[in-house]
């Protein structure tokens, strides 16, 4: 069965780019050209993946993913940005998104990034089949429940991204271990990922920020030149007097 994408892009030339070299490959489009329309397709209908310009009228691509991710939704989402626009990068992968392709692109790199996606995606989906009992995966005060993505720190549930959430796992697993870029890059976004490092550095900064509000209990610290490790500490406990 083909995978379903929807493309919300409102140019038209690209639009026709897209649709017809993903048509191509065997894939089944939807376009939509304004931001609205498409967050309204992407909530009322089911796709494998979205691909998602940023500049778009009526509502722009961060507001889009934003709304996708507060409903639930889990879709993969791959942006497309200009030349030279690391801020959007930055924004969009912080906001949820899988990856993204930086405009001008070529047919072969579309293909390559949409493939890569859809295939961490359907491996992610096969090693979270539902077992009879609900895993809980505990460090410390860290709580973690792979099945339905969440995390408990403290008592308190931590909102993470998808991304967030796979790379906390990965850390929590390795207590006290160096883990290097690379090793994170390979295991959450997959060896065929084609983007960079600043990717990792990214979530991890945004996964750091959200651990500091169980007031340290847990950290991840970075090694200069090779990685980061977690590191959980013990509550002082004040003597009854």
């Amino acid at each position: 069965m083909s995978h379903k994408v929807l493309v919300i892009e409102d140019e038209p030339t690209l639009a026709r780019l897209l649709s017809y070299n993903l048509t191509q490959e065997g894939y089944e489009i939807t376009v939509a050209d304004h931001g609205g329309e498409g967050l309204q397709t992407a909530l009322q209908r089911s796709f494998d993946l979205i691909i998602l310009d940023i500049m778009l009228p009526g509502m722009n691509g961060f507001d889009i993913l934003n709304r996708l991710r507060q409903n639930g939704l889990r879709t993969p989402v791959i942006i497309l940005t200009a030349r030279n626009a690391e801020e959007e990068v930055v924004q969009g992968l912080k906001h949820g998104a899988d990856d993204y392709i930086t405009k001008p692109f070529g047919v072969a790199e579309l293909l390559a990034r949409v493939s890569a996606v859809l295939r961490r995606t359907q491996l992610q989906d096969d090693n979270m089949m539902p077992e009879t009992t609900e895993k809980i995966i505990t460090a410390g005060e860290l709580s973690i429940y792979p099945d339905k993505y969440e995390v408990v720190l403290n008592g308190e549930s931590i909102p993470l991204r998808p991304k967030e959430f796979e790379v906390l796992l990965y850390l929590v697993q390795r207590p006290g271990m160096v883990i290097t870029r690379d090793d994170l890059m390979n295991v959450v976004w997959g060896f065929d990922y084609i983007g960079g490092q600043r990717t990792v550095d990214v979530h991890v900064s945004s996964l750091r920020k959200k651990l500091e509000l169980g007031q340290q209990s847990v950290q991840i610290e970075s090694i200069r030149g090779v990685g980061y490790k977690l590191v959980m500490h013990k509550k002082l406990v004040t003597p009854k007097s």
